[in-house]
């Protein structure tokens, strides 16, 4: 079971890798990747032990980090466009049209 903490601790520091190598990285906040990482390399663990894997075997240490580095990516890349739609949308609003 501690193994399990080990990899949400690794999927932390993928998404903190993760957001320093992307772009925009000032509309997400210094957190939010590092916790989708953890967040998804638990899930991805669940559903491997779930699926049968075994614990000492390696393909769940891939299946958990890799959806680490799926979610912090998704993530990373999808938000600060939403994120500067939105912040134009509502700056065109609220200035009633003038900026």
């Amino acid at each position: 079971m501690e193994q399990l903490i080990y990899a949400a601790v690794i999927g932390a520091f993928i998404g903190l890798i993760l957001h320093y190598l992307l772009p925009s990285r000032h509309l997400t906040g210094l957190f939010l990747l590092p916790a989708v990482g953890a967040a998804a390399t638990c899930v991805g663990w669940s559903g491997s032990v779930w699926a049968g894997l075994k614990l000492d075997g390696g393909w769940i240490w891939v299946v958990a980090l890799g959806a680490a580095a799926v979610a912090s990516l998704l993530v990373g890349l999808l938000l600060p466009r939403a994120r500067k739609i939105a912040d134009e949308q509502r700056l065109h609003h609220l200035s009633g049209g003038r900026a």
